[in-house]
């Protein structure tokens, strides 16, 4: 099963066509951290992460992740070890807070861009989440609470995602 990043405003898996967002300023090749752009590619999918004080544990063939208060996802180019990774908060790394008030990580599902053997620098924290407005994003892409729920029920453990 894939997932299709096919323009800015559309993602398709099979037959069901999503409206979302990506990075303010497009797509890239060369993904540098911080540069608001959402990398080119084909990317396996990680574990969804849910708030559990907010949604009851989706239905889903992907592994569900509890989100924590101190969970983090480290954006921090100084911590190498670290660099693209979940790990508990600690206040002298610089980090995505998975647990936001607002709403858009109550869904997330990490792409493993840059991720098994993360480069310092080349980016961190993409995550396909939830929109409520599809304002462009850091990077990500993102998606209306329905649709993110039904593209939950369509996607395998081995799914990947393509972004063109």
């Amino acid at each position: 099963m894939t997932i299709f990043v096919k323009n800015k405003h559309t993602l398709q898996i099979d037959e069901f066509k999503f409206k979302c967002c990506i990075g303010k300023k497009g797509f890239t090749i060369n993904k540098k951290e911080g540069d608001q752009k959402t990398p080119k590619g084909i990317f396996k999918i990680e574990n969804l992460y849910f708030r559990k004080d907010r949604i009851k544990r989706p239905r889903t063939l992907l592994k569900c992740v509890e989100i924590k208060k101190d969970m983090g996802w480290c954006d921090d180019v100084s911590f190498p070890k670290k660099y693209n990774r979940l790990f508990k908060i600690k206040k002298r790394i610089k980090h995505e807070k998975l647990m936001r008030k607002d709403n858009k990580y109550d869904l997330l599902i990490p792409i493993k861009y840059n991720f098994s053997k993360p480069v310092i620098g080349l980016g961190s924290c993409i995550f396909i989440h939830l929109t409520k407005n599809y304002k462009p994003t850091a990077g990500c892409v993102a998606l209306k609470k329905k649709d993110f729920f039904i593209m939950l029920k369509l996607l395998k453990k081995n799914s990947k995602i393509e972004i063109l």
